[in-house]
Formats: structure tokens, sequence, C-alpha cells
């Protein structure tokens, strides 16, 4: 275990600083290459964990790739300004409309998407706006747990949902159904409390005569078009192939190389470039650190959460679903959402409670925005923001997000029950 424990948490301290530009994919296939050579894992985990996580990892890729064409073309930005331009210049209501924009492109392009892309759309919206430097950063911060508190409703929203229904073999109808409510009321509790929490931050009024026409924006307003048909038909496609039980990768992939092709073919998008800078990075990550904290489950960690899992089961579905859920958090804003969900299911699969498989999900969702370094996209975003010049403290952030967290994640919970 300690050996275990020790490869983890140096795998994860070098993913978090990334010293000298080392990419996160890189340094957790160096984690899992340790591992494997210390024998804390054997080459078959290594081969338990790809089947585990390949669907998830292209399925992910796939969703990157479609949100990137659809930003070349103009598709979120044009959904920012008419966000913008819906709110009158009421403050308070464009803070409202700007998160449930977030929680679309969340649920849509996956929490990932959401702080790759429609982040520095919105920041470079603001201060078009000329909003002042406390406004934008209580927007940006709203913006950011709105993209992972947000990523409940469908599988491909979140890489912890597709892990966790391919784990207990989970339909997409079978768990949109089961979590359609819990996003609902995870999107309108993240939206009150993060208004009660930042609401001195949000002016009265903004000028929105500032920001130019929607439709200007748009690169190829036939593409455009076609690309609302296209994402129902991709919709429907996850629904047939969750009746054939196809893997949703093969959906997720597929769909967004054919949209490439089609914006290749009309000069909107160039099909080379954009696969180059796709996130492949997330490949090596998803894999490298699974592998890592495969060791962990080797070393008993699992048996010991399973154990406490048990234990909270007996005491009837509000406990445990409430316990599991905050297991799940705490350890995503210590250790990573990531690997969390991983030993989470691996600790629930003898545990006869669906419910808990679900609330690992929001636990793991939700969870990290604690922390800074709780979830892939939080790190992406807080990357993203710094490139372009706005950097938020570990303190500053944390102090945030432990009190916002906590009180949206019971009442999301509630909802299982």
């Amino acid at each position: 275990m300690l050996l275990a424990s020790s490869i983890f948490i140096i795998t994860l301290i070098f993913v978090i600083w990334q010293p000298k530009n080392l990419q996160i994919g890189t340094t957790a296939v160096i984690g899992a290459i340790v591992a494997l050579l210390f024998g804390v894992v054997s080459l078959n985990d290594v081969l338990a964990v790809t089947n585990i996580v390949w669907d998830a990892t292209l399925a992910f890729i796939g969703i990157i790739i479609l949100s990137m064409v659809l930003d070349e073309i103009g598709f979120f930005e044009w959904c920012a300004i008419k966000m913008a331009k819906l709110s009158k210049g009421d403050g308070h209501l464009m803070f409202v409309y700007s998160l449930l924009l977030g929680s679309f492109v969340s649920a849509l392009f996956a929490n990932d998407g959401a702080a790759l892309i429609l982040t520095p759309i919105l920041l470079a919206k603001m201060k078009i706006l000329k909003l002042n430097a406390k406004t934008i950063l209580a927007f940006l911060l709203a913006g950011g747990f709105i993209s992972d508190s947000a990523s409940l409703p469908f599988v491909f929203s979140n890489l912890t949902n597709i892990v966790t229904a391919n784990f207990f073999n989970i339909g997409f109808a079978q768990y949109l159904s089961n979590m359609i409510i819990p996003y609902i009321v995870s999107t309108v509790v993240s939206i009150a409390v993060l208004w009660l929490f930042l609401r001195k931050d949000i002016p009265a009024k903004v000028d929105i005569t500032l920001l130019k026409n929607a439709d200007e924006v748009l690169k190829n307003k036939t593409l455009f078009k076609f690309s609302w048909i296209f994402l129902t038909l991709l919709i429907a496609g996850y629904f047939i192939g969750d009746s054939y039980d196809l893997p949703i990768s093969l959906f997720a992939l597929s769909g967004a190389l054919i949209f490439l092709a089609i914006a290749s073919y009309m000069k909107s998008a160039k099909a080379w470039l954009t696969i180059k800078n796709a996130p492949w990075q997330v490949v090596w990550f998803s894999i490298g650190l699974y592998i890592v904290v495969y060791g962990l489950k080797n070393a008993g960690l699992t048996d010991e959460l399973t154990y406490i899992l048990n234990i909270l089961a007996q005491k009837g579905d509000a406990v445990a679903i409430i316990g599991t859920g905050f297991i799940s958090a705490i350890l995503s804003a210590i250790m990573n959402n990531m690997p969390t969900v991983m030993v989470m299911d691996i600790a629930l699969k003898d545990i006869p409670n669906e419910a808990l498989a679900y609330a690992n999900i929001i636990g793991c969702n939700l969870g990290p925005k604690m922390t800074p370094f709780g979830s892939l996209a939080t790190l992406l975003w807080l990357y993203v923001l710094g490139k372009k010049g706005v950097h938020i403290g570990f303190w500053q952030y944390s102090k945030f997000g432990l009190m916002v967290t906590p009180p949206v994640l019971f009442v999301v919970l509630l909802t299982l029950i």
C-alpha cells in the first residue's frame, strides 16, 4: 500500500504541477510504467484498465473534435451573444443566462468541452462589455462550477459518466432516465447558490450595444443551421446504439469525424489541423492514471472502501446515497475525480444498489469543485484562463469551492432518494 500510494501521489503531484510543461498524459504514462516495473500492477491489469477506459477516452476525443469544429464555425460564440442579448442589459439575468448556456454546453459537449471552448469566448465578450475585474471573476468562477455540476444528464457529458455506465452496464436511455432530474436540480440549485454568493459582484446593468450581431460571427450559416439537425440525429443515434448495445464512442467519434469531413468539404475547417490539435494527451492520461490507481486497488484500498460502503448500505438508502456521494466528492477533491470514480466503481461492484453508482457519479462530478486540482476540466479551465492573463490562486479557488459545493451536492443527492 505504501509503494502504490507513493507512486500515485508523486504522479498526481506532477500532473498538477506540470514542471517544464510536462504534459499530463506523459506524466500518467510514466507513473504507469513505474507501477509496472515495481510490480504494483501486472500486464493483465494494464489490459483490464484499457478495457475499462477505451470507450470513455475515444468518446471524449470525439466530443472535443465536434466541439472544436462547431467553435470554428462560430456556433458557441453565436450562442454566447444570443444569451447576452436575451438579457436586455440586465446584469443578473445575464448571469443566469450565461450559466444556463454553460449547463447546455456541458451537457451536450462534456464538461471539458465547456472549459476549453466556452470559457475563452465568455471572457472575450465580458472584456468587450467592459465589465470590471470582480464581475469578470464572478462570471468565470460560476461558469467553471456549472461546467462540472451540469455534466450529469447524458453518458457522454463527463468521462466519469462513461466509465461508470460501462462498468455497471448502464444503457444510454436508462442512464438518462435516472439522471435527468438530478441534472435539472443541479443546474437550478447551482445557479441559485452561485447567485447568492456572487450577487454583490454582478452589475445591475450592462451595455449590450457593444456586442456585434450574433449572425455576424458565423463563418458558414448553412453549416451552422445544419449543425442543429446533425446534433439531433447524433443524439438519436445514441438511443439507437443503446438498443443494440453498441459502444458510445462509435457514435461520438464517428459522428465527429463525419461532421469534420463535411466542414472541411465546405471550407469551414481544416481536418488535419483539427485532429492534430485534439487533446490526445487525455487518452494517455486516462489509461496511465487508471493503471496507477489499479495499483491502489491491488494494495487493498478498494477493499477498505467496500467495507465502509457496505456499512452505509445497511443504514438505508438515504444514508447510503448521501454517504457514498460525499465520500466520492471528498476523494475527488483530494486525489482528482478520474482515479476516484474508478476506485469507487470497483468498491461498489458487489453492493446490490444501483443508486450508489449514480451517487458516485454525482460526487465525482461536483466534489472536484472544492479544489483546483479535483478534475481535469478544472485544470484545463485554469490553464485556459492563465493563458488569457487571468490567474486564480489556490486558496481563492478552494475557499469559493468549499462554500458552494457541499450544499449543491447535498440537494442533488437527495433527488436519487
